[in-house]
């Protein structure tokens, strides 16, 4: 696919920045586009990843990046993956995902990969905070992360320019680094730095070439879609609106149908009755107002394993 970002599409996302504000002392900050030791620092325009702090650290340069890799089985040519399919209703209620979070036999994520943007990027600095004390927290589950990373780039090639996820050392594109980490099924939630760019449309479009192309190279792989997190109160520009997430998510839960993949409504756990992502989630509300807090990273996590036990 021709990936070309015009003159309006760059303005729009230049907007993203002008969100960034103040930021409360309690809470782990997001960097505007900090570089840790092990992620190169990514361009300008675009959602930028959550700082390191002492209760969620960035990555590190000596974590390791998994177990070794392990063979897929082939699926048929040009088929999809057969989807977990769930037969209990899904458990919505915070208080009882947090407490299944508590006490979790994590295990079903040991052959998985979660790939996102700064969003899942704080997902993972609170899982490796995690491990420190619960080696087996979220099973082996590894993760290919980047701050500004979106369906669109992740077709990019590769430069000095690109936001690639690392993994061993380097810079790469996902069907590339996801064969490397003998995964078998795959997390993806991305979608915040391309509906301002792309339109929804646009994004869902990308977002299946990007399948395409990590299926081609793993072909017995399993994806599960999640769908893009809200905004908090106050923090929506331009095109980047929980509205128009709210849209993106509807279309790619279609677009999920069709392929016969499965598609997890995670925002739904962690929105107010109007949409929003409720402050308490959120870890800079008079900023960007869209990374997550520790508690919001556990919910969501007690979500995935709430889906996993009902699959």
């Amino acid at each position: 696919m021709k990936i070309s970002v015009c003159l309006c599409a760059a303005l729009g996302a230049a907007l993203l920045l002008s969100g960034c504000g103040g930021m409360p002392s309690d809470d782990p900050p997001p960097a505007r586009i900090v570089p840790s030791a092990s992620e190169p620092e990514p361009p300008a325009p675009s959602v930028s990843a959550p700082a390191a702090s002492s209760s969620a650290p960035g990555p590190d340069a000596s974590e390791p990046d998994g177990p070794e890799p392990s063979a897929s089985e082939p699926a048929p040519e040009h088929s999809e993956p057969d989807p977990p399919d769930g037969d209990g209703e899904p458990v919505s209620d915070p208080e009882q995902l947090l407490a299944l979070a508590e006490e979790a036999d994590w295990s079903a994520f040991d052959d998985v990969v979660m790939i996102g943007d700064s969003v899942s990027l704080k997902l993972k600095n609170f899982v490796v905070q995690q491990r420190k004390t619960e080696p087996g927290f979220f099973g082996t589950a590894q993760f290919l992360t980047s701050g500004s990373l979106g369906s669109g780039n992740a077709l990019w090639e590769v430069s000095s320019q690109s936001v690639h996820p690392v993994f061993q050392g380097t810079k790469m594109p996902l069907d590339q680094s996801v064969p490397l980490t003998g995964a078998k099924t795959a997390y993806l939630m991305l979608g915040v730095n391309d509906v301002a760019v792309y339109g929804v449309e646009g994004s869902v479009e990308n977002y299946q070439t990007l399948l395409d192309s990590i299926q081609a190279a793993v072909p017995g792989i399993r994806f599960c879609v999640q769908s893009a997190t809200p905004i908090c109160r106050g923090a929506e520009v331009g095109a980047l609106n929980n509205e128009t997430l709210a849209l993106y998510n509807e279309k790619l839960a279609e677009m999920c149908e069709s392929r016969g993949i499965r598609f997890l409504d995670v925002a739904s756990v962690l929105r107010d009755e109007e949409g929003f992502l409720p402050r308490e989630y959120c870890s800079d509300p008079d900023g960007m107002g869209i990374h997550l807090t520790d508690k919001a990273c556990r919910l969501w996590l007690g979500f995935l394993l709430a889906g996993a036990q009902n699959s």
